[in-house]
């Protein structure tokens, strides 16, 4: 499960894991978890691709096609519209068939654990803003991959999130903090935030003053969306072979434009007016992370009377708890953001 906060990365790593196991001739699934979706709506589509694909190897024919049978009772179980194959498919009686989805989710995966084995194969599952899964849909998700884990089939599941992806999943299930890895991908140290911008650099025969180098790279804090966003407004207003610190600087009120407009606009535009007050109230404490107690203060609210619309505001992957009674940003620079604004 790759955690972190957004634009550091994850789903670029989520998408290279994918090539990689591509290469190692693996069988990929990838989906992205919306905010109100369904883990059955939005994983059917792909089990049905996988089940697909194993029917046409002979030695998996068999255990195959009976997951597709499974399919379709999984199908009408969770009133999931079915169009094309399945619809001539006869069920198979008694698999996945219980319209709960902690028994009938294992089952399916199991099918396509042991049709993977016998056809010589493995299965990637690759799931994008798992926070956004329901608790129900997760703990499903990690009955199957557990169960994958102790029959000892060729299925495995690499994950990207929110920070607080590590606390839901022990909410869900309590040994997921030993079926998981949690690697935190955050903002670069100094010595690989430089490397990312000079590389690029000088692979296009240029170059970079140190002191424009040193100053995205603190500015930036080391965050790969920020700095990928500030070299490329660089790069295009530079004029000579070595970009200066003063062209860096200029191209600076440009690039916050460009995240105020884009990256940071298109989510507080998600928030509702009293959402929106909350976050000002973070951002005006400075930098987090913030004691839920001084935010109430600064707002003149009770804690208890701030509890559902901290709780929208989490749901809608905008702030997370960082400990009990303390909250922060997902969005690095946010409260900059916030305080811009006023």
């Amino acid at each position: 499960m790759l955690l972190g906060l957004r634009g550091t990365g994850k789903t670029v790593l989520l998408n290279e894991i994918g090539r990689i196991a591509e290469s190692e001739n693996l069988i990929i699934s990838k989906v992205e978890a919306p905010e109100g979706e369904s883990l059955p709506k939005l994983i059917y589509p792909e089990l049905r691709k996988v089940m697909r694909s194993l029917s046409g190897v002979e030695a998996a024919k068999h255990i195959a096609t009976r997951g597709l049978r499974g399919l379709r009772n999984f199908a009408s179980a969770f009133k999931i519209e079915v169009a094309g194959v399945e619809v001539g498919v006869e069920p198979e009686p008694g698999l996945a068939d219980s319209g709960d989805l902690q028994y009938d989710l294992p089952a399916l995966f199991e099918m396509i654990g042991r049709a993977a084995s016998a056809a010589g194969k493995g299965w990637i599952f690759l799931i994008d803003e798992v926070q956004y899964l329901s608790e129900a849909d997760l703990s499903a998700l990690i009955v199957a991959i557990h169960k994958m884990s102790q029959e000892g089939l060729p299925v495995v599941m690499v994950g990207a999130g929110l920070p607080q992806v590590a606390r839901l999943a022990g909410e869900a299930k309590s040994y997921a903090e030993r079926l998981f890895l949690y690697p935190e991908v955050g903002a670069l140290d100094r010595h690989s935030a430089a490397r990312a911008v000079e590389k690029p650099i000088a692979v296009e025969g240029g170059q970079i003053a140190k002191a424009a180098l040193d100053m995205i790279v603190e500015r930036t804090q080391g965050y790969p969306f920020f700095l990928q966003e500030w070299a490329f407004v660089t790069w295009n207003n530079a004029v000579g072979p070595e970009i200066s610190s003063a062209e860096a600087d200029a191209s600076y009120a440009e690039t916050l434009a460009l995240l105020d407009a884009g990256f940071f606009r298109v989510r507080i535009d998600r928030l509702t007016k009293a959402e929106v007050q909350f976050v000002k109230a973070m951002a005006a404490l400075g930098d987090g992370p913030y004691a839920i107690a001084e935010v109430a203060k600064s707002m003149g609210r009770t804690h208890q009377s701030l509890g559902p619309t901290r709780a929208n505001i989490i749901s809608k992957g905008m702030i997370y708890s960082t400990d009990h009674g303390y909250l922060d940003f997902t969005v690095p620079l946010f409260a900059e953001f916030m305080r811009r604004q006023e």
